[in-house]
């Protein structure tokens, strides 16, 4: 099994909404997504989608596209971005979601060995125009990815991996509640999405942590690979096959 992650699918199958209007990066959306999609990933991987999922304003209208996703290769768990307004109640939400997607909310899920834990995130203080409302919103997530965090150790399995769907820090880089969180939670990765076109600082490491920014415009529509399972779960035993020759 493969670990792949890709946010920011944006899709709009209810009422389209052309995404090329945010930058010539989108051209060819959605078809590009999922053309992406089906050149990478196989049935039994594992793709996780932080956040931006559907433009949709109802939970019906965004079913549409959360079965167009279902269709695809692979198992999913989805994150809820700053976009999906059609996000209805965690026990609603898992309750109808097609099978073979979970979702994270305040806690975490294990698919095969694989922990996932996250929370939607916000704009770190120092960000520009970062004011009151920023910081409560802030404080707030950072709560929630402790809760998640906390959630996620009581889970057994071989990888552990945060989702966000903001970045975990300003465009400056700076230390934030969530990699002080994350660092102190030493999972094997984090992914994140959220900026598109071309942003002005991205985090690329924090500490042992394997950090991958995969918004979809960022990634011309095709999952970045994370992890390949079936490698690393062989490896210990190849090793240790070695040892005993």
């Amino acid at each position: 099994m493969r670990l792949f992650a890709i946010a920011d699918p944006h899709l709009s199958r209810a009422d389209p909404k052309p995404m090329t209007i945010f930058g010539p990066g989108w051209e060819g959306h959605p078809d590009a997504f999922f053309r992406g999609w089906r050149s990478v990933v196989d049935d039994d991987d594992l793709v996780l989608v932080p956040g931006d999922v559907s433009w949709a304003m109802r939970f019906d209208d965004a079913l549409l596209d959360l079965r167009d996703i279902a269709d695809l290769p692979g198992r999913k768990v989805l994150l809820r971005g700053n976009h999906d307004y059609w996000w209805p109640s965690i026990s609603k939400l898992r309750r109808d979601l097609p099978k073979g997607m979970y979702a994270v909310q305040n806690d975490a899920v294990v698919v095969d060995g694989v922990v996932v834990a996250g929370t939607r995130g916000w704009v770190c203080p120092g960000s520009r125009g970062f004011g009151e409302q920023d910081e409560r919103i802030y404080r707030r997530e950072a709560e929630r990815l402790a809760l998640s965090l906390r959630a996620a150790e009581r889970l057994e399995g071989d990888y552990r991996v945060v989702m966000l769907h903001f970045p975990p820090t300003n465009p400056r880089l700076e230390a934030s509640e969530f990699t002080r969180l994350i660092a102190a939670a030493e999972p094997d990765a984090l992914v994140f999405g959220h900026v598109h076109g071309e942003p002005d600082g991205v985090l690329e490491e924090l500490g042992s942590v394997d950090v991958h920014f995969v918004a979809a415009d960022a990634l011309g529509f095709v999952p970045r690979l994370i992890c390949d399972l079936g490698l690393r779960r062989r490896a210990p035993l190849e090793a240790l096959g070695a040892e005993r020759t």
